[in-house]
């Protein structure tokens, strides 16, 4: 008997083509999605940085602003807001801060929008010593690359930042002890002036307690004013303290600054360069607080001050011609463009001189000088009007930031032995005796105190 014959069936095996069309469909899967998180991660990328350069330009344009509202002079004039200089400051301020938000690109580009506010100031009692500027800046059309794949072409980054000019003279609502912070600064110069109003004899600058300003018509002021104008000097040997003369102080409190940082002209300073000229022509980086203390000069009498520094006024003449970038007895410094008074309205502006330093600041307005100097005030009441006594310390009531003018300076009269220097008086900060509170430190040597109080 036969057998039937056996047949075997081949069966097609499909699982592994099924398993090699769905490797590479999730290969193809996992391409197109790693693609599209690079893509995507190329644009936050992007709009990251573009949202940090946004903030750059905010910050930068808040600080400008606010420091062209402290070099103006408004925080020292109690009527600024009907004089017109609160507006023509403010004006001024929006002006350049527009510029420096503009001049920093968003994305390689210049924002859409800047706006800039000035309500409410950092402190609603004092909108006049205390401003603050609100800057916000807005760049809408910022390309998007592979975004566009889901219909977006363009984004928008902003940023804003508050900034605030700080003056603690408690002039604006003449509330005493209303402001209570007192604040610090650094590159003040080793003048110390005693607290005697030089366009008033007979008046203070400041109130010793309270540290309002006791004559407001002193900013502006003029040391070549007729009738009333004095030069700022050294004090005279065998006299007391006089109005618009200073006492030296010693380098325990005015340390002077490391050679490699002054200008070229420093170099041969009447072929000296002592300690003291370094200070003048220099930054001294010692913060100088208002309330605190400061040593006074060596010698127990004027004469002996000047018997014991005989060179002094010769080094002052030449340190400041440094200073302010002034050949002796040439011009070449910064001048300052307007000189108000406290009626014209007008904020103190400044432009760079033939010998300035900067690369294009040469005629053209500028925002801050080496010619802006800050000059401590002491409290003299303690020693009854006289000088202050040999190694005691002196306490600081507040500070006057001047503008020292190029022209005339050193080219001191040698009979009198005075190097006298032509001044503008641009701001008047006061504290007081009774300030209290952690002193404010600003950004930079200004005597009103600039700084960022919110970035975001």
């Amino acid at each position: 008997m036969k057998r039937a014959p056996i047949y075997f069936r081949r069966q097609r095996n499909t699982g592994n083509k099924e398993e090699g069309i769905i490797i590479i469909l999730v290969a193809v899967f996992l391409l197109f999605v790693v693609g599209a998180m690079a893509a995507l991660s190329i644009d936050v990328t992007t709009f990251y940085t573009a949202r940090s350069e946004a903030q750059i330009a905010a910050d930068s344009a808040a600080l400008a602003a606010a420091r062209v509202l402290a070099n103006s002079g408004m925080t020292s004039d109690p009527n600024a807001a009907s004089d017109g200089l609160l507006a023509n400051a403010e004006t001024l301020a929006t002006r350049i801060a527009t510029q420096v938000a503009q001049q920093n690109r968003i994305g390689g580009a210049a924002a859409t929008t800047v706006n800039v506010s000035y309500d409410p100031p950092c402190n609603p009692q004092a909108p006049i010593q205390n401003p603050c500027v609100r800057v916000r800046v807005v760049r809408n059309d910022l390309p998007a690359f592979f975004a566009r794949i889901w219909g977006t072409t363009q984004v928008q980054v902003s940023a804003t930042a508050v900034a605030e000019a700080y003056n603690p003279s408690g002039l604006a609502n003449g509330t005493t002890g209303s402001l209570s912070s007192p604040i610090a600064t650094t590159c003040v110069k080793p003048w110390v002036l005693p607290n005697l109003d030089p366009s008033n004899p007979g008046n203070t600058i400041f109130i010793p307690s309270s540290g309002d300003i006791q004559t407001t018509t002193l900013l502006g002021w003029d040391s070549t004013d007729p009738g009333t104008g004095k030069l700022l000097y050294s004090i005279d040997p065998g006299n007391g303290p006089a109005a618009w003369q200073y006492y030296p102080s010693n380098q325990t409190s005015f340390p002077a600054p490391a050679p490699q940082t002054l200008s070229s002209c420093a170099a041969g300073l009447n072929g000296v360069r002592s300690d003291y000229q370094q200070s003048v022509a220099g930054c001294v980086q010692m913060p100088i607080y208002c309330g605190g203390n400061i040593d006074t000069p060596t010698g127990t009498s004027n004469v002996q001050l000047e018997a014991n520094y005989p060179t002094r006024d010769q080094e002052t003449a030449d340190a400041v011609n440094c200073l302010t970038h002034t050949l002796p007895n040439t011009l070449g410094g910064d001048t300052v463009l307007v000189n108000p008074k406290i009626t014209s309205g007008q904020p103190f502006q400044f432009r760079g001189g033939d010998n300035n330093p900067i690369p294009g600041a040469i005629t053209k307005n500028i925002m801050v000088s080496d010619s802006l100097v800050t000059v401590p005030v002491y409290d003299d009441t303690a020693n009854g009007g006289g000088p202050p006594g040999a190694g005691n310390k002196v306490r600081i009531i507040g500070f006057v930031q001047l503008f020292v003018n190029s022209d005339g300076i050193g080219t001191p009269d040698a009979s009198a032995a005075t190097a006298q220097i032509k001044t503008t008086v641009v701001n008047l900060i006061g504290c007081g005796t009774g300030a209290l509170g952690p002193p404010v430190m600003g950004n930079g040597p200004s005597a009103v105190a600039v700084r960022l109080v919110s970035s975001r």
